[in-house]
């Protein structure tokens, strides 16, 4: 039974939360032993919530994941794990993970208590609200940031980080969105109606507009980063930028991999190499001053 409650959990989606630790990279405190050990735990507080999350999520969507070609594996709809033990788990859990997030820091306990109020307002209303439903979805992407701020003193992180936090997440979101409707008209089973009120030319109009705007505002935040006023060397990271964003839309629409964010992730070596080659060009040329002027 644990092992089909940490299934539920979807710890793989728990790669998301990584992104709590931008605030601490862009503003310069990875090699702080405090700041980046106060990350470490708020990274661990968010994983926990957002299982529950998911818990919560299966729960609520249990028939309808019965139809579902895929979704009707996982452990909730399959019956490897009762919905009476899940729902008792998905109450006790916060109780106990909670305390500690105020204990951590108070504005955090805060704004955890506001991420599982949003996630919970998405699981039983939000998701059935065309275009609101990804943008719920963009601002848990943007409040893991928010509450990476706050575990450590915020002095140089860049308010346009936020901004491209926003478009990416819209960009996989709808991404996601395109690839379930695509498996719901091969298989001709209506598992989610949310995806009634989409179609693949408007998904597809959405994502062209996201994908131009997030490649715009990220480097409009490498023309103006705070912590290098006299280095334009972050304009560097660019490219590796759009290969990314390009990888993804590749992925989506010529290999037709499934659009979880997560999933792509884990699997594509290409992707993975772009992320990882920008990652290392951001820090060396915020910690190690490498540039122009």
């Amino acid at each position: 039974m644990i092992i089909a409650l940490l299934k539920t959990m979807r710890p793989k989606q728990w790669t998301k939360n990584v992104i709590i630790f931008a605030a601490l990279v862009f503003d310069e405190k990875l090699f702080d032993i405090p700041s980046l050990i106060n990350t470490l735990f708020g990274f661990v507080i968010l994983c926990f919530i957002s299982g529950t999350v998911y818990l919560i999520n299966d729960i609520v969507d249990i028939e309808k994941d019965k139809a579902h070609p895929k979704k009707r594996h996982r452990p909730l709809p399959s019956g490897a794990i009762s919905k009476k033990t899940a729902t008792i788990i998905a109450i006790i859990l916060p109780l106990i993970i909670l305390p500690f997030s105020f204990l951590l820091n108070i504005n955090f306990g805060l704004l955890m208590v506001g991420y599982l109020l949003l996630q919970l307002a998405y699981s039983f209303k939000l998701k059935h609200v065309v275009i609101i439903d990804v943008f719920t979805i963009a601002a848990g992407f943007v409040i893991r940031v928010g509450s990476g701020a706050l575990l450590i003193d915020v002095s140089r992180f860049s308010p346009w980080l936020y901004v491209c936090t926003t478009l990416l997440a819209l960009l996989l979101g709808f991404g996601k969105r395109r690839q379930e409707l695509l498996l719901v008209e091969n298989s001709s089973q209506a598992t989610r109606p949310i995806l009634n009120d989409y179609s693949i030319l408007f998904l597809d109009i959405l994502m062209t507009t996201v994908t131009s705007t997030t490649i715009m505002a990220y480097s409009l935040y490498t023309f103006s980063a705070p912590n290098l006023p006299d280095n334009h060397a972050m304009m560097l990271t660019i490219p590796l930028v759009i290969y990314s964003v390009f990888r993804y839309l590749q992925l989506i629409y010529v290999q037709k991999s499934s659009g979880d964010p997560s999933e792509v992730l884990l699997k594509d070596h290409p992707l993975q190499v772009g992320l990882m080659l920008w990652g290392l060009s951001v820090i060396a040329i915020l910690y190690f001053k490498l540039g122009f002027s």
